[in-house]
């Protein structure tokens, strides 16, 4: 069994003169800190990509500068389900004997470490090499694609899915470390400039330095104890011009192995986190995961059923939409406010009901790839 024993995402914004390695280390010491371990306790190391370090062993590079020396090191890159998918790698890992302790971490400058156009270009990689790139379509261009597509499908309307950046910056208010705060209106979001139609500036993530970490371990630590009781993945294409007619297919496909390897169901849940990287993709998500109706995503969001003392608290760190997103470990701080709300150390945003059971969803590329974790909190 693989017991969750930290989970610490670092404040994300701006970090002038700060590299991968070093958010990465800040995270590490912190998350250690918090699990009452050792440097020297570490066995397994599993680090995710950094477009601003591209190296080629990038987990052996932190383990050698951080003074570890594991039997097990990895490097991940699976877009934005490299978190959820060190994750799961870290609990098979653990469950499997092959490793006691595993450290998963992730940091990146992507704010002050690289141009806007480097950054794009980057980016830009998960588009078809002949078919899309040329074209100059960037992600959020692909975005739009699925959000004009789920526009037209379901009815629903720009205002819909701007309740969800709002909500999430209602969240990132009362979070500290959060990259965006000022308060937000759906006026403001639809009135926001136009990025790639009908995608606004405000349905889009910003671009942020932070780093995260998370320790699971052969044993449980002192206090609430939380475990993984379901993973899965799908994974349905790669370039959004091959995807599947269900454009979240993958989501639903892997939700359901997740949920049902943990012998629960959609209503057993009390807490989610779910990827947000703009609003068109918590909306897809949080519907092909059979949380909301189609259609239905940004409207449950206005009716309050997300907010922290709704009937299913969302990402109430406030998402990578108002938190930040700086990479890998962007997705890496919704495992971190998981695991806060399921011990009851959220502060002041602890919901009213500690969850017993809570679905983490990645998504990565294009809703390419799909990472599904079932939390579940023992006494």
């Amino acid at each position: 069994m693989a017991y969750l024993r930290a989970a610490h995402a670092t404040a994300f914004g701006r970090h002038e003169g700060a590299g991968p390695l070093s958010l990465m280390a800040d995270a590490a010491d912190r998350a250690l800190a918090q699990a009452g371990m050792e440097r020297g306790q570490i066995d397994g190391l599993i680090c995710g990509y950094a477009t601003t370090l591209p190296h080629l062993m990038l987990a052996t590079l932190f383990a050698e500068g951080y003074g570890l020396s594991p039997t097990y090191a990895h490097g991940m890159q699976m877009g934005g389900a490299t978190g959820a998918g060190m994750v799961h790698l870290a609990q098979i890992l653990v469950s499997s004997g092959t490793c006691r302790n595993v450290l998963v971490v992730a940091g990146e400058n992507r704010l002050t470490g690289q141009s806007r156009d480097t950054s794009v270009q980057t980016l830009a990689q998960v588009g078809h090499p002949q078919a899309e790139v040329p074209a100059g379509a960037t992600v959020p261009a692909y975005y739009a694609l699925a959000a004009a597509r789920y526009l037209h499908d379901t009815g629903a309307s720009q205002a819909d899915l701007a309740e969800l950046a709002v909500l999430m910056r209602r969240h990132a208010a009362t979070t500290p470390g959060a990259h965006l705060t000022a308060p937000l209106t759906v006026a403001d979001v639809t009135a926001s400039r136009p990025i790639a139609d009908p995608l606004k500036l405000l349905d889009c993530c910003p671009i942020s330095d932070g780093g995260a970490a998370v320790i699971f371990s052969s044993t449980p630590g002192e206090g609430p104890t939380v475990k993984i009781n379901g993973a899965a993945q799908a994974h349905t294409h790669q370039h959004i011009s091959e995807a599947p007619d269900d454009l979240a297919l993958g989501a639903r496909q892997s939700a359901a192995r997740a949920l049902a390897m943990a012998g629960v169901g959609i209503g057993d849940i009390g807490y989610l986190a779910v990827y947000d990287s703009f609003t068109v993709t918590l909306a897809l998500l949080l519907e092909a995961l059979g949380i909301s109706a189609p259609g239905q995503a940004g409207r449950d969001a206005a009716a309050g059923r997300f907010d922290a003392a709704g009937a299913l608290p969302l990402n109430t760190h406030g998402g990578l939409l108002s938190y930040g997103h700086c990479g890998v470990a962007g997705a890496m701080a919704h495992l971190a406010e998981c695991f806060a709300q399921m011990t009851g150390q959220g502060g002041a945003r602890q919901i009213p009901t500690r969850p017993t059971h809570a679905l983490i969803h990645g998504d990565g590329g294009v809703l390419s790839s799909h990472v599904s974790l079932v939390m579940e909190a023992l006494a």
